[in-house]
């Protein structure tokens, strides 16, 4: 069977690949619009930080015999507290002021991440290996479906739902929108809004480490895979809707599932396709498919 002279096994080969990628580009773009939504930070450094994540995996696994399951709570623990210390000693100072002040600050960081890891690690990528749990692949008629790709693709469409829920639907979300918005209001109903921003930092970036352990068995662990990701992660914050959780989700999942069957029908766009979704999209919504316009 084919599809406008495409294998049937083909098409479905790159929509997998497509969900693949759109679950990374989905759990990135959704710390990223945490952090700016609540905070009002453009962080930078949100793919060095995914690269600490498949790092620190890798290390725990040759170094201290921490298998990939412990890694997955344990990793995002580590880079989130790491976090924490960036948001308590040099990001709480910025947001009043421009924009511009911490993307330059957490680009000086995502160098200097970068730079230690080079230093150590070089640029050539380390293997991971696929737990055993999820090795092979399982047959689904006309594809053999990886075992390790269809997790990625469901633990991070749970975690990316399960955040939104929190933040959109619960009581805590409620109190982290209002404390971004009105601090001194929520500051009067006995609610430690510092801290709260703190967390919700550490948060974000606990989201881009767990999506670095998922990356790892996959991707070469390399001090560059995230910057390889991170502007293509931008787009899709961009295309999506700076600060909208769903939107982030929803236009990472999509913008996965484009490239993926471009590459396919026109393999040459298919490195420039989110690109030019993303200038489409701002000619006729500036604020994104999701955002609200101001």
């Amino acid at each position: 069977m084919e599809i406008f002279g495409i294998p049937w096994p083909l098409m479905l080969s790159q929509l997998l690949l497509g969900l693949v990628n759109g679950s990374f580009y989905a759990m990135m773009s959704l710390g990223l619009a945490v952090i700016f939504g609540l905070l009002n930070i453009i962080n930078f450094a949100h793919g060095a930080l995914f690269m600490m994540g498949a790092f620190f995996a890798w290390m725990g696994l040759n170094y201290f015999g921490i298998n990939y399951w412990a890694a997955l709570i344990i990793v995002p623990i580590v880079v989130g507290v790491f976090g924490i210390l960036i948001e308590r000693s040099m990001l709480r100072w910025l947001y009043k002021l421009d924009h511009l002040y911490g993307l330059l600050l957490t680009f000086g960081i995502t160098l200097l991440l970068e730079g230690v890891f080079r230093s150590f690690y070089g640029v050539s990528g380390q293997p991971y290996q696929v737990p055993a749990l999820l090795s092979g692949a399982t047959d689904v008629g006309s594809l053999m479906l990886p075992n390790y790709r269809a997790w990625v693709v469901v633990a991070s469409l749970t975690v990316c739902f399960a955040t939104w829920f929190v933040i959109e639907r619960t009581k805590i979300g409620s109190y982290l929108r209002a404390g971004t918005e009105n601090p001194k209001m929520v500051e009067a109903f006995g609610i430690n809004v510092p801290l709260m921003v703190t967390l919700t930092y550490g948060f974000g970036v606990a989201l881009a480490a767990f999506a670095g352990v998922l990356a790892a068995p996959i991707m070469q662990v390399s001090s560059l895979m995230g910057s390889n990701l991170i502007i293509v992660v931008f787009a899709v914050v961009v295309i999506g809707g700076m600060g909208s959780i769903m939107g982030s989700i929803l236009t990472g999942l999509g913008l996965g599932v484009i490239e993926g069957f471009t590459r396919v029908f026109y393999p040459e766009l298919s490195a420039t396709v989110v690109f030019i979704l993303m200038g489409v999209v701002l000619l006729i919504r500036p604020a994104g498919l999701f955002g609200k316009e101001k």
